[in-house]
């Protein structure tokens, strides 16, 4: 059957974490991953629509009383290239190293249950190509028994994302085309989770 977060006619499966190519999910055994929690994160970098609502039902499980979730939309400002304001966004076109964006997810949400083992499921999603005002372009979600747990796993998985998987934003404003910066793109996500702390990262962006 098709994953019930991706809502296009994409005809993929879904079992864990998602690899291969942009339009496709591969099925993944939990059994014979290294951890048997495989189907437990689901990670894609696609070019479909993100569903909020499909994402947060996915999440919940019976043993989890908190389910976090963070939806990075375009927004109409932001600052071009010389640093100064730039109002009149339409879309942002977003491009990726796709093949290291998806092992990156997957390393960050390893690296999220390390951190908070008692985390249920954490979906990391984020669309390339153009992708209108107000539409998400990234999903983070997380599960777990508890809020805190949820909150801090939340944040921790957007911020080291913005600073480790290689993704690239190309603003459409009124006939103008500019490249912004979409945060540090440091050596890997483990340097990236070394250096993380709540009150460190996340600011501007």
């Amino acid at each position: 059957m098709d994953h019930p977060i991706r809502q296009s006619s994409v005809h993929t499966r879904w079992k864990g974490c998602a690899v291969g190519e942009v339009d496709t999910v591969r099925e993944v055994d939990a059994n014979t991953t290294p951890k048997a929690r495989a189907t437990d994160t689901y990670v894609a970098v696609v070019a479909d629509d993100l569903s909020v609502e499909a994402t947060i039902d996915w999440a919940t499980l019976p043993q989890c009383g908190a389910v976090v979730l963070f939806t990075g939309v375009v927004r109409e400002y932001s600052t071009d290239v010389a640093g100064r304001p730039a109002d009149g966004v339409v879309s942002i076109d977003y491009q990726a190293y796709e093949s290291v964006a998806r092992v990156r997810l997957f390393e960050i949400a390893a690296a999220a249950r390390d951190r908070w083992p008692g985390i249920g499921r954490i979906a990391l999603l984020h669309r390339v190509g153009s992708v209108p005002l107000g539409e998400a372009g990234v999903l983070v979600c997380v599960s777990s028994g508890h809020r805190v747990d949820a909150f801090l796993a939340a944040q921790f998985c957007i911020d080291v994302l913005k600073a480790s998987v290689p993704v690239w934003k190309l603003e459409q404003r009124a006939g103008i085309s500019d490249w912004v910066e979409t945060g540090v793109q440091i050596e890997g996500v483990e340097r990236a989770a070394s250096q993380w702390l709540p009150t460190t990262y996340g600011r501007s962006s």
